[in-house]
């Protein structure tokens, strides 16, 4: 049965479209950014093109439209490749062929392979939320992070959570509303700030020096057969020899993290992941270590090598830390601690994500992107655009009389008809 609307309601889906594509795409897509350099942004890999790697926002959206594509988020030092002689595809925003980026990293993401499970991300299956890697920009599920147990293949997936383009919510929220058909994660997206894998803290002395202290929590279990519990994450430590292992309070209210999304008609926070919120710090090398003593629980994970640690039956814990909010601000910055902070700067400073310049036509009217396109073109052509929209617009009003006049409902199927017989009768006045 053909679906009937009125102008009215016809008007306010048109005005409610508009909105929404002003809130998904606010920024200008005219300029590939490969001019610019390696630099921390937004990537996509294209699914369509056979070879795997990297486009820009720009070029994701104008050189690959119909393609498939996954956004794989913020990469850092990263150029675009798709101008470059690795991708046959075409750019229609860089005039010339560049040689192939020697810089760019290209890690399992560029697989379609995230986390350490090496799992496919499908928005329309996934029931977990996904947390990213400060360091590896990696991201991993929550049950791989011994947040949660693992979801059962036969639990539903949780319903999606719509947004009116007036009533916005936050990232965080969003990202508690798309696990919220499963049980809250032990560690509250919003009771930590950032978070580094365990493989990225096998190499990052300072990290493993930090961790299960004040302000940088693990996941630990004292023993096999005990459960998994957050180990430091709000008590200062007592002494030196003490380990001081709690399940915070707050890990049973309702989780909020970072969620991984798929290229939107929007999207994470995706999106854009979740913003820092400390403060860049200067550092400058001290005298004296104010580093707190190693712990024990985590120095006994790190010293069973990743394998191990990775491995449910024999693990302690995976040596995955989560930093509480001012992380930055906490290191010791003495001449032993401060060589492998310098060695991995985002430790210390908050990177700058390079966006798109704003769009000025992003949320105006159909008619208001009209009237500037006719202020762009010659004269002419305008004269000739605005003749042929009245003849439409005169075909339209004699359409439609019959229709008030007998106080009839034009349908869906009524509109279809009038188009295709503009575009039958246009065709023969071709011929």
């Amino acid at each position: 049965m053909a679906s009937t609307l009125t102008v009215r309601e016809l008007l306010e889906s048109q005005e409610s479209l508009v909105k929404e594509a002003a809130m998904a795409l606010p920024h200008q897509f005219s300029k590939c950014t490969y001019s610019l350099g390696p630099l921390r942004q937004a990537i996509y890999l294209c699914l369509t093109c056979p070879e795997a790697r990297g486009l820009c926002s720009a070029c994701s959206i104008a050189c690959h439209t119909d393609h498939e594509q996954v956004e794989l988020f913020p990469k850092r030092n990263f150029r675009c490749d798709c101008p470059t002689a690795a991708i046959a595809h075409p750019c229609s925003l860089h005039e010339r062929r560049e040689e192939e980026n020697a810089t760019n990293r290209y890690g399992h993401n560029f697989q379609g392979a995230f986390c350490r499970c090496g799992r496919p991300y499908d928005a329309k299956t996934e029931r977990e939320t996904m947390i990213q890697c400060l360091a590896c920009e990696d991201w991993f599920h929550e049950s791989c992070c011994n947040l949660r147990e693992p979801p059962s293949s036969n639990e539903p997936s949780p319903d999606f959570v719509t947004q009116s383009p007036v009533d916005q919510i936050d990232d965080d929220t969003l990202s508690e509303a798309s696990s919220s058909g499963l049980p809250p994660p032990l560690i509250s997206g919003d009771n930590y700030e950032s978070f580094v894998c365990a493989s990225c803290v096998s190499q990052i002395p300072t990290l493993q020096r930090w961790a299960g202290t004040y302000g940088t929590m693990m996941v630990v279990r004292p023993s096999l057969v005990d459960s998994w519990t957050c180990l430091n994450g709000d008590l200062k430590p007592v002494d030196d020899e003490t380990v001081i292992i709690e399940e915070t309070l707050e890990s049973h209210k309702s989780s909020a993290t970072r969620l991984k999304r798929t290229l939107s008609p929007s999207v994470i926070d995706l999106r854009n992941p979740k913003k820092a919120r400390s403060c860049s710090v200067t550092a400058s090398a001290s005298s004296i270590c104010i580093a707190p003593a190693p712990q024990s629980v985590p120095q006994k994970i790190f010293s069973m090598g990743l394998p191990e640690a990775l491995d449910r039956s024999t693990s302690l814990g995976t040596g995955d830390i989560f930093l509480k909010e001012g992380f930055r601000s906490r290191w010791c910055h003495c001449e032993n601690c401060l060589p492998s902070l310098h060695a991995n700067p985002f430790l210390l400073e908050e990177e700058e994500t390079y966006e798109p310049p704003e769009d000025p036509d992003s949320g105006l009217s159909l008619e208001e992107l009209g009237m500037r396109a006719l202020e762009r073109i010659p004269r002419e052509r305008a004269i000739d655009g605005i003749h042929a929209f009245n003849e439409m617009k005169d075909d339209l009003v004699n359409f439609l009389r019959p229709f008030a006049q007998e106080d009839k409902v034009v349908n869906e199927d009524d509109v279809k008809n009038f188009f295709a017989s503009l575009k039958e009768a246009s065709q023969k006045n071709l011929k």
